[in-house]
């Protein structure tokens, strides 16, 4: 008998976006579910970022559906699917520079709710920061730290508001190898806790350690789909991918 599938938290139905005359993303379907870590790949340009904004709503698709744990959130805007238990990393940092790291995480926790409790946020942004690590640099200011230390200040931060859905671009750009390893460790216990993670990354190694299901996408549209190691070694990928598988 086959086990039933974990729910699906994140859903894509032929989801449209076009800039002009150019169609950025061509009616992908995906499913992110809640336990699993679901990577999308792809070469650049290939409508992973514009994907992803139209999930995060920071983006209205011009076609299809966007379902958060079954709700059409397709009309909501960024900051109500926040709410809803979505939220996302970039692939360019947004940190906060003048804030301390600690404050930047606390925003992260803030947002998530439309009445904050202070003291139920400071727990959850101090609980964020020792899950990354990072209780030792709260007090220093977010400016002037490297790329790796600011990529895990924006986890946490995302992490503080206590989403369902993750969506993370490119997470471990910039990270040295003992902070990928924490990443690595960060994001397969919160899958274990019932998470459902979506992963841009273009590291095929980190793809092929970390993904359950893997969506490779090019020219907009998704060529592949399905388990990690069926995926990275389909020939479809390795072309549209290039070197980087």
């Amino acid at each position: 008998m086959t086990a039933a599938l974990p729910p699906a938290r994140l859903t894509a139905r032929a989801v449209v976006r076009r800039y002009g005359g150019i169609e950025a993303v061509g009616g992908v379907d995906l499913v992110a579910r809640a336990g699993r870590i679901t990577a999308l790949i792809g070469p650049n340009g290939a409508g992973k970022s514009t994907l992803f904004d139209c999930l995060a709503g920071t983006v209205r698709p011009d076609g299809g559906r966007v379902l958060l744990g079954g709700r059409d959130v397709t009309g909501l805007a960024a900051h109500r699917r926040v709410r809803l238990g979505l939220a996302r990393t970039f692939q360019q940092i947004a940190a906060f520079p003048t804030l301390s790291v600690a404050d930047n995480v606390l925003v992260g926790a803030e947002q998530h709710a439309r009445r904050v409790d202070a003291r139920a946020a400071a727990e959850r942004s101090a609980r964020a920061l020792r899950l990354l690590g990072l209780q030792e640099l709260a007090a220093e200011p977010a400016g002037g730290q490297p790329t790796g230390v600011l990529r895990l200040v924006e986890l946490a931060r995302a992490l503080a508001g206590g989403p369902r859905v993750l969506l993370l671009d490119e997470p471990a750009a910039g990270l040295d190898a003992v902070q990928t390893a924490r990443l690595v460790s960060v994001l397969r216990g919160l899958a274990e806790r019932g998470m459902a993670l979506l992963v841009v990354e273009h590291d095929a190694e980190l793809v092929a350690e970390l993904a359950d299901t893997v969506y490779a996408m090019a020219e907009g549209r998704v060529v592949a789909a399905g388990p990690a190691a069926a995926v990275l070694a389909d020939p479809r990928v390795a072309r549209a991918w290039g070197a980087a598988t």
